[in-house]
């Protein structure tokens, strides 16, 4: 059976279809009596209004886009959630995508986005598709790029501090009594990973520590913090690293779960710190330290700035919010008596 349309709204109630109209969109006072036939008539035949083809008419949508990179890490969920919050304020809602780091399914989400025609785009890019978000936005979608800032700076962002994050882990690992420091992380192609790697070697030369041992690997999620935990255990007890600093928690926990499962105690032998402090760091078995970045509140500053510039067409005064980085001691660094 065919859905519901207008016209059978309109059929069944005994008005026009400019009435049905109106009752669905409050845009023209319509008789209390009147009103109640066409609800009735809503009712009984389940009519669903087609809001995308009305936005479409119009020529505005109410609907925000959201891309990130692995819907899996809370991380990006919360980014999400702090958005949704922002944006429901205005009555808008928003479509999450899911890149899964690979740059195939971002780009099939931005062809996606852009049939939808969606009034804004929040992207944690993966692969180089400035040019893609620019022409997105030169058909009327502007963009706001989280997690992530960009040196042309032709786009409004949010974003943390990951040259210094990098350089909070590594310090606290080094103020701690570590000196054989190992990074375990992500491809340094992802602006993020490069970073906290910089932060972290940069502080370890400067503070004439040995040099830090680098994994990496194609995918920021726990199996990699497993299968790097192994290759360091397969190391000479010599050049095995007492500290391991993880590109993210996701990460960080395979290395708690690979280290304790081989009998390796944390952080007796080896000191754990993550990245992003999600909330399944701080509830491990063993609490993992991390570098805090303020997830929802990045989310709902992203969303604010795109509302600019959604309400304010044509607006080029892009804006580049930084937030600094917190250093979250637990016991995976300093032993039970750390903070939980």
């Amino acid at each position: 059976m065919a859905a519901a349309n207008v016209r059978d709204v309109a059929a069944l109630a005994g008005v026009s279809v400019g009435t049905v109209s109106n009752v669905l969109n409050a845009s023209k006072p319509v008789a209390p009596e009147t009103a109640k036939r066409v609800l009735d008539a809503i009712e009984k035949l389940g009519f669903i209004r087609n809001d995308a083809a009305r936005q479409l008419r119009v020529g505005q949508s109410r609907t925000v886009g959201i891309m990130v990179l692995d819907v899996s890490n809370p991380f990006f969920t919360d980014i999400a959630r702090g958005a949704e919050d922002a944006l429901a304020l205005t009555g808008r809602s928003l479509i999450l995508g899911n890149s899964g780091e690979e740059a195939h399914r971002e780009l099939g989400y931005l062809d996606l986005f852009e049939e939808q025609r969606v009034a804004g785009l929040l992207i944690t890019p993966v692969g180089d598709v400035l040019s893609r978000l620019e022409r997105l936005r030169s058909r009327g979608s502007p963009v706001v790029l989280v997690d992530r800032h960009e040196n042309a700076r032709s786009f409004s962002s949010v974003s943390v501090d990951d040259l210094q994050g990098g350089a909070l882990a590594a310090g606290h690992l080094l103020d701690v009594g570590r000196t054989r420091l190992a990074f375990v992380g992500g491809p340094q192609q992802v602006l993020q990973v490069a970073e906290r790697l910089r932060g972290a070697r940069d502080t370890v030369l400067a503070r004439g520590a040995r040099p830090l041992r680098v994994l990496e690997f194609e995918t920021m999620r726990a199996d990699v913090g497993r299968v790097g935990a192994e290759q360091l255990l397969a190391l000479a007890p010599s050049e095995r690293p007492d500290a391991v600093f993880a590109a993210n928690d996701l990460i960080a926990l395979g290395v708690l779960q690979a280290l304790t499962s081989a009998g390796v105690r944390v952080p007796d032998d080896i000191a754990i710190i993550g990245y992003d402090d999600i909330y399944f760091a701080a509830n491990a078995a063993i609490p993992i330290s991390s570098i805090r970045q303020p997830a929802a509140e990045m989310g709902r500053t992203a969303a604010e700035l795109l509302l600019e510039e959604i309400e304010h067409p044509g607006l080029k005064d892009y804006r580049h919010v930084f937030f600094p980085p917190e250093l979250i001691v637990r016991a995976s660094t300093a032993g039970a008596d750390a903070p939980h």
